[in-house]
C-alpha cells in the first residue's frame, strides 16, 4: 500500500483465503467490482431487468433447533448477542451475473460461477487518516403505520443495537485513538426486493496511526470478523455460531473493499447468492438476543432473500 498502487481485498469469514488484485487483473481472475460506482465492468450497471427468486428455505425444525441452542448460550451468558445465518435454496432464470448488473446496492461483487453479492453494509472507510465504521442493526418495512418511531422505540433492537456499537468502538480502539460515536441510531431507507425498509444505523470514527498504510492488513485481521455478523462477546460467538450452523460461511459475511491509492472503502458480504453442487443457494440471517423469538427471527430470515432492483 505504501506506494500507492490501488487494489481490491475480499477476506472470507475466517479468514482462511484472504485475496488481493490489482485494479488490472480482477477480470482475468472473473471477477467483477462496482463500490458505489468504481467498477471494472464495460457494461452498464443497475438495469432496470427484475430478478425473480423462488425461494425453498430450510426448514423450521432446522433453524429453531439451531436458534433454541443460540438461546440456551445466551441465557448462560455465553454470548449476548448472535448472528445466526443459513443457506436457502432459491431457483431463478438469471445469472449469477445479470444479478449483479441488476442489484442495486453501494457494494456489489461477482465472481464468475462462484457467487455475486450486492451489500448495503458498509464494514470500514479510511479517509484522511481517520477510520470509520457504520454498524447495520435495526430493520422495518417502511410501509407500515409510524415505522420509524417503532423501530426507534422497538427494545429488542435498541439492545441490539447499542451491544453492536459498543462492540465495534471496542474492536476499533485495538486499533486506532479516539474513538467517537459521531452519530447514533439514525435511520436510512434501503431498497428491499420490491419492497423499502427502514434500517437503523450509527457512524463510530477512530484516529489511526499515521503509518497505517504500512501496516493495513494487520490492522484489519484485528477488526474481524465483523462484529454486526457475528456478535458479542465475539470469540465465543464465533465458537458458538461454528457448532450451530449448518454449512461454513466460506466469503459469506466476509469483507470486501478497495484501496484507491489513497483511501480505503469496505463492506460486509451480505446479500449473498453462491453456487454450489449445481443449486443457487442464499445465505441470510439476523441477530439473536434474550428478548428475540424463533417464528420472528426464521421469518426475518425469509424476508432478506430479494434482489433489489429498479
Amino acid at each position: 500500500m505504501s506506494s500507492g498502487t490501488p487494489f481490491v481485498f475480499l477476506v472470507d469469514f475466517k479468514m482462511h483465503n484472504p485475496l488481493v488484485f490489482p485494479l488490472d487483473e480482477l477480470n482475468k481472475n472473473g471477477f467483477l467490482y462496482d463500490i458505489k460506482g468504481k467498477t471494472n465492468s464495460f457494461k452498464k450497471l443497475a438495469s432496470s431487468e427484475v430478478i425473480q427468486l423462488k425461494i425453498n428455505p430450510l426448514s423450521y425444525h432446522t433453524y429453531s433447533k439451531a436458534f433454541n441452542e443460540v438461546q440456551s448460550n445466551i441465557n448462560k451468558g455465553n454470548s449476548f448477542l448472535l448472528n445466526l445465518t443459513f443457506p436457502s435454496i432459491v431457483e431463478t432464470e438469471a445469472t449469477l451475473e445479470a444479478i449483479f448488473y441488476a442489484a442495486q446496492a453501494p457494494y456489489k461483487l461477482y465472481s464468475k460461477n462462484n457467487f455475486v453479492f450486492y451489500s448495503p453494509e458498509c464494514f470500514v472507510k479510511i479517509k484522511d487518516g481517520f477510520i470509520y465504521s457504520y454498524p447495520m442493526k435495526g430493520t422495518i418495512d417502511a410501509n407500515l403505520p409510524n415505522a420509524e418511531e417503532t423501530l426507534l422505540n422497538n427494545q429488542k433492537e435498541i439492545r441490539e443495537h447499542n451491544t453492536i456499537v459498543d462492540l465495534i468502538r471496542n474492536d476499533l480502539s485495538m486499533i486506532a485513538s479516539e474513538i467517537t460515536v459521531t452519530k447514533f441510531r439514525y435511520i436510512e431507507k434501503i431498497k428491499s426486493g420490491s419492497n423499502e425498509i427502514l434500517q437503523t444505523s450509527s457512524e463510530i470514527r477512530g484516529k489511526l496511526p499515521k503509518d497505517w498504510k504500512s501496516i493495513f492488513s494487520e490492522l484489519l485481521l484485528k477488526l474481524l470478523p465483523a462484529g454486526s455478523i457475528s456478535g458479542a462477546p465475539k470469540k465465543k460467538t464465533v465458537e458458538i455460531i461454528s457448532n450451530v450452523e449448518i454449512k461454513e460461511r466460506g466469503y459469506y459475511t466476509g469483507v470486501f473493499g478497495i484501496f484507491d491509492g489513497h483511501n480505503i472503502d469496505s463492506a460486509v458480504n451480505i446479500r449473498f447468492i453462491e453456487l454450489d453442487q449445481d443449486k443457487l443457494w442464499y445465505r441470510s440471517g439476523g441477530g439473536i438476543t434474550s428478548l428475540s423469538n424463533a417464528e420472528d427471527e426464521y421469518k426475518e430470515l425469509i424476508k432478506k432473500i430479494y434482489v433489489p432492483t429498479n
